[in-house]
């Protein structure tokens, strides 16, 4: 009988220690036991590490200099076992139940490569408030492949229904990650979104719309809840999609839409030429990598998103 499969549990860590036990603690509580937990601290100034330290060999801990959460994320998989790998940001929880569910869900079908399910959202401002608010999506859990869609350039209106994936809600086979880690670590934030994007253009997946983590809503979340139009959300969108279109050119129809939604936000942006420097020269480097009718159909979608969609 074959051994149960090691699962790899990375919490990425950066000045979160009010958080981090809670996080450590709800990973080494799992029903599962074929487990390691590995702590990467991202070069944390607060009491970070005096928490990492106390949990002595019960975890395995990364502690590198600040080089953001790709870096993060780069860091824990070279240093990981398992043969799934479960991603938790510090802030965030782990049901109990979490691994044995991604397991038996992973066993479905030996060709499926990741495991994106819905999380909970919790915390001062969102008590009990779920990502997704229709209950009978629940039975649309399942496998799919998204790889067409993909490839076409669009995720939009593909799905039946809609889920926010974020790090907390992400499994992967290790062999579908091997192809996806080390990634670029210039993405200092929002990291996953590179991640998820590259796994859902190269192999199926299944999705599940079981709450198996929660997601900390607070006053200092990086991203969840930035305006939709800001030069940080920019810069992210546009930098997933130059090391998208770098490594995985079969998703160019995909980055393409990603710089035109980027090009969309960069208009939009009230800020003089010279606080947008930066973010023009990262359109400048990507368009310079694209064809002519490749430029001509990303400036069209960008105004189709500035000038008729807010309309609908």
């Amino acid at each position: 009988m074959r051994n149960p499969p090691l699962v790899s549990i990375l919490i990425n860590n950066y000045n979160y220690g009010r958080f981090l036990k809670e996080s450590i603690d709800s990973a080494l509580n799992q029903s599962y036991l074929s487990i390691e937990v590995i702590v990467v601290d991202d070069g944390s100034i607060d009491h970070s590490r005096e928490i990492i330290a106390s949990y002595g060999d019960r975890i395995k801990a990364i502690l590198k200099k600040n080089g953001g959460q790709a870096s993060a994320f780069n860091q824990g998989f070279t240093h990981s076992k398992g043969e799934i790998i479960c991603f938790l940001d510090s802030d965030d929880l782990f049901q109990p139940e979490k691994v044995a569910t991604i397991i038996q869900d992973f066993q479905k079908d030996s060709t499926i490569g990741w495991h994106f399910h819905s999380l909970e959202l919790f915390g001062n401002q969102n008590e009990k408030h779920p990502q997704s608010s229709n209950p009978s999506t629940s039975d649309l859990s399942g496998i799919y492949n998204l790889i067409p869609h993909m490839n076409r350039g669009k995720l939009n209106k593909c799905l039946p229904f809609e889920i926010n994936i974020a790090t907390s809600g992400m499994s992967f086979q290790r062999s579908l990650l091997t192809k996806i880690l080390p990634m670029n670590e210039q993405i200092v934030i929002t990291s996953d979104d590179y991640i998820k994007y590259s796994a859902l253009g190269i192999s199926k997946g299944f999705i599940s719309f079981q709450y198996l983590s929660k997601q900390r809503i607070h006053g200092n979340n990086a991203y969840t809840f930035k305006p939709a139009i800001s030069k940080l959300r920019a810069i992210t969108q546009i930098l997933t999609a130059v090391n998208l279109k770098e490594s995985f050119p079969k998703l160019s129809k995909f980055s393409n839409n990603l710089v035109a939604m980027g090009i969309n936000i960069y208009w939009w942006i009230e800020e003089d030429k010279k606080d947008k420097t930066d973010l023009h020269q990262l359109i400048k480097k990507y368009l310079a990598k694209t064809t002519f009718l490749e430029r001509l159909e990303i400036y069209t979608k960008a105004i189709y998103y500035r000038y008729i969609l807010p309309s609908y």
